[in-house]
């Protein structure tokens, strides 16, 4: 080991890249980054643990599906829920969707406790109050979600946000009206979908992932993807199912295969002389 560090492998970059795809040595878990987009995001808007626990049995156990802690179940069971999701799934990435307005470092610190992956935002808020909660994921070390439900300009709000404190997934919503109302203000509409001008507020996030949710079902998933969502949100199409794991492989049979299924081990990329 000694003498293949010397020899300069592994490099800096593929140790990096590789830190994360093991158990993390800490909370004991595979801790999931979204490298690979698309993934599929289950919201559990249930006010039930039985519920939740037959669901999350159901469900498939695989990288690309993402499990949310919805508003419902949080509110009624605390956001101790995500530590109830992570007994039954170690490996998955959990949302916790907490719609936060105001107070953001302290629930958001409270997720990241109970091993949340990712925290919801509301982009209702303020910037001032958008910019600590994000700066608190990241020195968390989790994902920022920023929630642009019933958020009039949306592109307008995430510009306001300097560089440095954009969040890592921006959710849009499904409205059918938005492409009317920008055509009648004289607005460039050819770029438009149902969830908004997706390719224009990638170009204003700079790098980060987009998820959309609303009339989605497996009929319609792959004109989100191909439109540019990365991460598709699912909710009573699947957890309102009698077989809720032929529901979500409905949606998954229109995404690729799980990524790491695809990826050469750590060290297959080591020359031997």
């Amino acid at each position: 080991a000694i003498r293949r560090a010397m020899e300069g492998y592994p490099s800096i970059d593929k140790v990096l890249a590789e830190k994360d795809r093991g158990t993390h040595p800490i909370m004991g878990f595979r801790v999931q980054k979204l490298w690979s987009p698309p993934y599929l995001q289950v919201a559990l808007d249930l006010d039930s643990k039985e519920a939740m626990a037959k669901i999350l049995n159901d469900l498939p156990d695989k990288e690309r599906v993402l499990i949310e802690a919805g508003t419902p179940l949080v509110k009624k069971f605390g956001v101790g829920v995500v530590e109830d999701i992570r007994a039954l799934r170690p490996s998955a990435f959990i949302i916790a969707d907490l719609k936060t307005l105001d107070v953001g470092r302290v629930e958001i610190k409270m997720a990241a406790d109970a091993t949340a992956d990712a925290v919801a935002i509301s982009g209702l808020g303020t910037i001032e109050s958008i910019k600590k909660a994000i700066h608190e994921t990241q020195k968390q070390g989790i994902y920022a979600i920023l929630d642009m439900m019933n958020v009039s300009d949306f592109e307008d709000k995430l510009s306001q946000l300097p560089d440095d404190l954009k969040p890592d997934i921006v959710l849009l919503h499904r409205n059918v009206d938005l492409e009317t109302y920008k055509a009648e203000k004289g607005e460039d509409v050819s770029e438009m979908t149902e969830w908004g001008n997706i390719k224009k507020i990638k170009e204003i996030l700079g790098g980060g992932l987009i998820a959309v949710a609303g009339g989605i079902t497996p009929d319609n998933v792959e004109e989100a993807i191909d439109k540019g969502a990365d991460v598709i949100i699912a909710g009573r199409y699947i957890i309102g199912s009698r077989d809720v794991r032929r529901s979500a492989q409905d949606f998954l049979a229109h995404f690729p295969p799980d990524p790491d299924n695809m990826r050469l081990a750590m060290d297959e990329d080591e020359q031997v002389n």
